[in-house]
């Protein structure tokens, strides 16, 4: 039986104060396959682009850190196999709440919101997370997910694994597709949307929190807007004299 197996990374950080150097979007990223037979293919291909680009097997992919001829190898390479992936952006600039100001409970709300936006897809699935950090709180995080996902008529979540991004390719590959969104998000120039753009095939949803009218609605209310003051001035222009 096949397994579906979901990859989970993050790009910022979780801290509230944008002034003091805090980043303004924190996302996180779900890589997903279907089956695990196409997530070791796309692993063994990214072992094998070491080879090609002469890196050497220690060498970690990590968007931030990786130059951007090596990006462009990349994604390329991992561009034919089939998986999807969701990511949730948190805009902390819109973000209010005096228990978010907990690292922990921050982190674990953004995980509660990403995996809602794809409960409906998961089935059985293997959840891996970089096993970075404290050990009790992604245990804790483990177990707040199954709770979460699962119920007596379906089993979302089979397992949560924690381990060493330097040891797993695909936790890298969600890092680089992460990595990629929170390029986008710096501004509209085409070289910022190059990555994302790549990968846009394989892009489930990307859904900005706390939500904000889209375009449509504001461009409605808009003309709403103008048309109740046009009403406005005409009910109060004088009327002439008989």
């Amino acid at each position: 039986m096949q397994a579906m197996i979901v990859f989970v990374d993050e790009a910022g950080d979780t801290g509230l104060k944008l002034k003091q150097g805090s980043s303004q979007f924190f996302i996180i990223t779900l890589v997903i396959f279907d089956e695990d037979d196409e997530a070791l293919a796309c692993d063994q291909r990214i072992a094998l682009l070491r080879r090609e680009l002469g890196v050497g097997q220690e060498f970690e992919f990590h968007f931030n850190e990786t130059p951007r001829r090596i990006k462009d190898h990349f994604f390329k390479a991992i561009v034919p196999y089939n998986f999807f992936y969701v990511s949730t952006i948190i805009n902390k600039k819109n973000f209010y709440g005096e228990g978010f100001k907990f690292k922990n409970s921050f982190y674990k709300y953004a995980c509660r919101l990403v995996f809602d936006n794809v409960k409906q897809y998961l089935e059985h699935a293997i959840v891996v997370f970089d096993g970075s950090g404290s050990r009790q709180f992604k245990q804790e995080l483990a177990t707040y997910l199954r709770k979460r996902m699962n119920d007596d008529a379906t089993l979302r979540v089979r397992k949560v694994k924690m381990q060493d991004s330097k040891n797993n390719n695909l936790i890298q590959l969600a890092d680089m597709v992460c990595g990629a969104v929170n390029l986008s998000l710096k501004s509209s120039e085409d070289e910022n949307w190059e990555y994302r753009r790549l990968i846009g095939h394989r892009e489930l949803s990307a859904r900005v929190w706390p939500q904000r009218m889209n375009v449509e609605k504001r461009e409605q209310y808009k003309k709403m807007k103008v048309n109740k003051n046009l009403r406005r001035g005409s009910d109060t222009k004088k009327k002439p004299k008989p």
